[in-house]
């Protein structure tokens, strides 16, 4: 029998997943009592889960009876990515400092990753896996408080880029990650931070607002989907 702070992780992750790569589409009704039936998990344990997406940005809650897949503005994605922006130019300086050939290992084979997804042409797969290069990143320059921050963000401008994307190639920003890396290996700050404000602009470009309102999701079957992945 799983503890409660496995499930509560299991289902956090399977609906991250879920969110991100927008199998659960903006404004999407996520009810307590399903989820827990999926998770067998009390209301308790599902609303712990909820609240730690709400804090990612991922779900809102306010004044709401049931929780739904968070809808953040236009205006409010400019501003998630001028912050991400900063923090960003922190996370390069901090890398540098703690660059090793076990940093690139780890970089490189999440790029490896993302042209696998590419190749398959999973896009879904593809947004999440360039939002994760980024959570790497964050997680390598050694700063807990700033790596919390930026992971929050992250997963804010992945609904966002879910939710509003233009069409594009994933190859761009696989081939941005790659020159960012071999930046960051040459220890050259000033252009590891150039490539990375160029690259956070190429991305935040292909927003674009869409009308259309999310079709009524089937919870259940999305969710055996997602775990199914997050157990394997």
């Amino acid at each position: 029998m799983s503890s409660n702070s496995d499930r509560v992780n299991i289902a956090h992750r399977t609906l991250r997943q879920a969110i991100i790569e927008q199998a659960l589409k903006a404004g999407t009704k996520l009810p307590e009592d399903e989820i827990g039936r999926h998770f067998s998990m009390s209301r308790t344990l599902v609303r712990t889960v909820l609240a730690k997406l709400q804090a990612q940005g991922l779900v809102d809650t306010y004044h709401k009876r049931t929780a739904t897949v968070a809808q953040p503005s236009l205006d409010e994605a400019r501003d998630a990515f001028a912050v991400r922006r900063a923090l960003e130019r922190e996370v390069v300086k901090a890398v540098i400092k703690r660059w090793s050939p076990a940093t690139e290992k780890l970089l490189r084979a999440h790029v490896q990753e993302e042209e696998a997804a590419h190749a398959k042409g999973d896009v879904r797969l593809s947004t999440r896996l360039a939002g994760e290069f980024h959570l790497k990143l964050a997680e390598l320059a050694g700063n807990a408080l700033l790596e919390r921050y930026l992971s929050e963000l992250v997963s804010r401008c992945s609904l966002i880029l879910a939710m509003y994307s233009r069409p594009h190639s994933s190859e761009c920003a696989i081939n941005e990650h790659s020159g960012l890396i071999n930046a960051l290996k040459k220890g050259d700050l000033p252009a590891a931070e150039r490539l990375m404000d160029e690259h956070l602009s190429s991305v935040e470009s292909r927003a674009l607002l869409e009308d259309d309102l999310a079709a009524e999701a089937d919870i259940g079957s999305i969710l055996s989907r997602f775990s199914a992945r997050v157990a394997g």
